[in-house]
């Protein structure tokens, strides 16, 4: 008889101190796959504790880049602030049971006992003084922190999915502190209670929380709880092997969306960085939802390639993307550019132009810039690489070229494309002489697609009318 898996709850628990980080992000994204591919539950909680730092512009920021890759949790939001009380209820409770005890020490007795520790080479811990001792011994005017009575023999062991088996001697954790002299709780006890009233069954998280597994377990074990399972991730470091930091990329997603990346990339990106499925790099959701577990993600630290990231972006534009996606993405990032809003008419344009203007970009910003030239204002600004092909010969040449065009009924790509080519085979010149000219005259570019393309993305009145003003 098969044994039936506990449904499956994975949580992302940001702190509303700054945008979205990057490595949050991948976090929250190995959360939510390993929550899909389980068929459970993913939930956010807000870590809200430190009121000095919480702000709710963070708060709205972090939202905004969860929801921009598609990252939206399964319940209700958790706000760890609101359940304080609770938190407060269940370290009372300890102390009530003699697996916590009330400490006296004044802020001079623990800055002097941390400078005695550094001065004798020991750990700059607690040192229990506190523990055993009568609370009738305690001097007046001190209100008193609450801290847990952690265990001083033996060891705790972390069974982690990816880090393996971690041991740390209990001897070398201190005695936490619980509740502040202030009777608000300590993020330490936030973290055990409300993961056990959310029902979290995985906490997937960065290593930088290995310690923290430690300590947490032991209080989970004094309460008596069932200990989650746990995931610890690897950090992601920059190029140089360093630590992330700003310099490598170690921005909001916002700045991400900014730079004209779309979401899905940017997952593909992230869920590559210390997880593999064979040699696949370009993976869909789908994909992403069926294959992923955590006996994929590795154990050394992923490093942060922005050129990956731009090349796997370019791939998504070409192959993946919707076209109405993409010119609907590059909106914003264009009219920027040309200073001015796009009408709906113009919006059906660039629709058009989409499919073909997408094989030269590597993100939105190179789209909007690759498309700017259908909206331009006349007459065009002509750069100097392509100024040189509108000389005197060429402008004959493009005065010809404009009675031609003027004479074709049915303005499209292949009516467009014959007109060109009969008027090359009549005037006996290369193709060149006459495309480079055009191209300069309706783009004001020496790059750009194809020239019955743009002619037929321009409209006949638009294009003869930028022809004629180089003429």
């Amino acid at each position: 008889m098969s044994v039936k898996m506990k449904k499956v709850v994975t949580r992302f628990a940001p702190s509303p101190t700054g945008f979205l980080h990057i490595g949050g992000a991948r976090t929250a994204l190995f959360n939510w796959l390993f929550t899909r591919h389980h068929g459970g539950e993913f939930r956010i909680r807000v870590e809200d504790t430190d009121r000095k730092r919480s702000t709710p512009e963070a708060v709205e920021a972090i939202f905004d880049g969860l929801n921009w890759l598609g990252l939206n949790a399964d319940n209700d939001v958790v706000f760890q602030y609101e359940n304080r009380e609770r938190h407060a209820e269940v370290a009372h409770q300890l102390l009530k049971e003699g697996k916590a005890y009330k400490c006296y020490c004044s802020k001079e007795e623990l800055a002097e006992m941390r400078e005695k520790a550094k001065a004798e080479g020991r750990s700059l811990g607690y040192d229990g003084r506190w523990r055993e001792r009568n609370p009738s011994e305690a001097p007046e005017g001190i209100d008193p922190v609450i801290r847990f009575k952690a265990p001083k023999d033996g060891e705790i062991v972390i069974k982690d999915h990816v880090q393996g088996d971690v041991t740390t001697q209990n001897e070398q954790l201190d005695d936490m502190i619980l509740l502040r002299a202030d009777g608000t709780p300590t993020y330490m006890l936030s973290v055990v209670v409300d993961d056990y009233d959310m029902g979290v069954t995985h906490v997937i998280r960065g290593d930088d929380h290995l310690t923290n597994a430690a300590r947490q377990a032991q209080l989970i074990n004094a309460i008596g709880w069932p200990l989650p399972e746990y995931a610890h991730i690897p950090l992601i470091h920059g190029a140089d092997g360093a630590k992330l930091s700003k310099r490598h990329g170690a921005l909001g997603v916002d700045a991400y969306r900014d730079m004209g990346y779309l979401p899905d990339a940017l997952k593909n990106y992230l869920l590559r960085l210390g997880w593999a499925h064979g040699d696949e790099e370009v993976i869909s959701e789908t994909q992403a939802i069926e294959w992923f577990d955590l006996d994929g993600v590795g154990r050394s630290p992923s490093r942060f390639d922005f050129t990956k990231l731009e090349n796997l972006n370019g791939i998504y534009m070409r192959e993946t993307a919707n076209d109405d996606t993409l010119a609907i993405g590059c909106l914003p990032f264009l009219e920027e550019k040309l200073d001015k809003s796009i009408s709906e008419q113009e919006i059906g344009v660039l629709k058009n132009a989409i499919g073909e203007l997408k094989n030269r970009a590597k993100n939105l910003i190179d789209l909007a810039d690759s498309a700017k030239f259908l909206f331009a204002k006349r007459p065009l600004d002509v750069i100097p690489k392509a100024a040189k092909a509108l000389n005197d010969d060429s402008k004959v040449i493009l005065k010809k070229i404009h009675d031609d065009l003027n004479t074709v009924e049915s303005w499209n790509r292949d009516a467009l494309q014959t007109a060109i080519e009969e008027f090359v085979e009549r005037e006996e010149v290369g193709f060149g002489k006459v495309a480079q000219p055009l191209r300069a005259a309706l783009t004001g570019s020496n790059v750009s697609p194809g020239i019955s393309e743009v002619l037929d993305w321009l409209g006949k009145d638009e294009s003869l009318f930028r022809i004629k003003d180089q003429i």
